[in-house]
């Protein structure tokens, strides 16, 4: 007889049925994280997306984009204050209300298991992109108390892959709040440890959401502007 261990979904909690048959009896089966449900509720990006943000372009009326960039990126891009600084936003899956959800158990409930379910995914996009650091966008001291640990962080620490940790936050307002005009016209809410060398370095960030682009766009002016060649950042939706 052959004894199967327990396995539940870190998502939804319900036990998972192993897959039986020979083949799994003498393969190394891949980790299951999540049911099979679950799974098919987290859509991923893909098709055409805006050359910047990563946004599909199928869900862009034609009158709001300007070639292969969407509408809000392209106002990003001819502003001279912003023009350039970030390359690229890989986003990991659209911000339907069942990634919102998930989203919400992992930052503001403290349901760090999630971490280990992101980062599988975020190896994957990851493997394919060029990066000296891995910067997380941090959180203020206040938020960092309120949630526990750093969503960005734990991402990077359950990938196997090293967290630079060379960005401070400055205020602890939540950018969220704020309208896009307010969070463009807003100072510089980020500060660069005086030890970082970043000096021509292709730095990649990793960040939640992506909804402005703000919060990615003032790390990535903060890190060019003091020697970075370069600033990508993944998120976990957009």
């Amino acid at each position: 007889m052959v004894l199967f261990p327990e396995n539940y979904c870190l998502i939804c909690h319900q036990r998972m049925m192993p897959e039986i048959g020979w083949r799994a009896i003498f393969s190394v089966e891949k980790e299951r994280l999540i049911c099979t449900e679950c799974k098919g509720k987290l859509e991923k990006i893909s098709g055409e997306t805006c050359r910047i943000c990563g946004r599909p372009l199928c869900l862009v009326e034609e009158k709001f984009r300007d070639g292969d960039l969407c509408h809000d990126c392209f106002r990003w891009e001819e502003d001279g204050q912003w023009q350039g600084f970030l390359t690229k936003n890989y986003s990991l899956f659209l911000y339907n209300e069942f990634v919102k959800e998930v989203i919400a158990k992992y930052k503001f409930r403290g349901d760090y298991a999630l971490a280990r379910v992101f980062a599988a995914y975020l190896k994957e996009v990851i493997k394919n992109l060029e990066a000296d650091l891995f910067v997380p966008i941090p959180l203020s001291e206040v938020r960092l108390y309120e949630r526990g640990f750093n969503q960005a962080s734990a991402l990077l620490v359950e990938a196997g892959l090293p967290s630079s940790e060379i960005l401070t936050r400055i205020h602890s307002e939540k950018q969220s709040k704020k309208s896009r005009l307010e969070r463009i016209h807003h100072p510089q809410v980020f500060k660069l440890i005086p030890e970082a060398d970043i000096q021509d370095k292709k730095i990649l960030l990793i960040d939640d959401v992506y909804t402005t682009g703000s919060t990615v766009r003032h790390a990535a002016k903060l890190l060019k502007q003091a020697g970075a060649q370069s600033i990508q950042s993944v998120t976990l939706a957009r």
